[in-house]
């Protein structure tokens, strides 16, 4: 049986109307036009589906199984075409979004979350990568947008600053350094750090930097969140490094001390990154713009 949408239509609407000129004008046809399709129909179907009398039509057997089928199609049809609407407006699927240590744990957090609440019906896969492994990703078309530090070169993409990202150290109130309002990075690399987990992203970038002077940082313990690192060093553990956002937060729940670091590589500004806008999807459109407090 060749069956199109519209003969299914049109079948139901027959059937609704009780006549086969009725019918027709509900589904927008004209009667010859009708009364062809409805033939059709019952000759695909090899079995008479509709009664005829000077008074119209009704459903034989066949014919209300027919229409029972038919109603479900066209039902299912339209969350169909709902559902793909929903997926070109940003309103449905699943967003790949890539960002640095701390854009995920800072920056993101708040700014993500009124933007999910308005659409329960989309998602976000969002992912830890350093800021240059962002960049050739996004360079290679293995991701759309995200978000990076501006110490990173963006190799021609295009990026947006959205906020400040300063690193600062943090010590413990008794620590030698407590007194002092910046260091250099190349004058604490000897300390004892309280480091960030394995992988990332900021530790990475962190270790890259000491990598540079031909330095390997000493870590004593590494932990998952900031939070963890702020507690640690207020306990005199060690030292850390953490985003001038996370030592705020924290720092009337743990008694540390906060001071700048005065490399260029710790000034920095988190920034949206990707190719082109006109290239980006539709939700990634609003999401970005979104995030960019557009």
């Amino acid at each position: 049986m060749r069956f199109d949408l519209t003969d299914l239509r049109l079948f139901v609407c027959v059937v609704d109307a009780g006549s086969i000129t009725a019918g027709a004008r509900q589904a927008n046809l004209a009667l010859a036009s009708a009364s062809e399709r409805i033939g059709n129909i019952e000759s695909d179907a090899g079995v008479a589906l509709l009664e005829r009398s000077r008074t119209g039509v009704v459903t034989t057997e066949a014919g209300e199984a027919l229409a029972h089928h038919a109603r479900l199609i066209l039902r299912q049809h339209n969350l169909l075409q709902g559902e793909l609407r929903d997926f070109g407006a940003g309103a449905r699927g699943t967003l790949l979004l890539y960002a640095n240590t701390a854009a995920l744990t800072g920056f993101l957090p708040q700014r993500l979350a009124p933007w999910l609440a308005q659409r329960p019906r989309l998602n976000i896969d969002l992912r830890e990568r350093t800021s240059a492994e962002i960049v050739k990703m996004i360079g290679a078309g293995l991701a759309e947008a995200g978000v990076v530090s501006d110490a990173v070169d963006p190799a021609g993409l295009a990026i947006q600053p959205v906020t400040s990202d300063h690193l600062v150290l943090i010590v413990p109130a008794a620590h030698r350094l407590a007194g002092s309002k910046a260091v250099r990075f190349a004058d604490i690399t000897g300390e004892q750090f309280v480091g960030l987990e394995a992988g990332s992203a900021l530790q990475d970038h962190i270790d890259e930097h000491a990598a540079d002077l031909r330095k390997t940082l000493a870590l004593r313990i590494r932990m998952k969140t900031f939070e963890g690192s702020c507690q640690m060093v207020s306990q005199g553990v060690g030292v850390a490094i953490v985003p001038q956002g996370a030592a705020k937060r924290f720092r009337g729940r743990y008694p540390f001390r906060t001071l700048a670091i005065s490399d260029d590589w710790a000034r920095r500004q988190l920034c949206l990154c990707f190719r082109q806008w006109h290239t980006l999807s539709a939700p990634m459109q609003s999401l970005l713009a979104h995030l960019g407090g557009g």
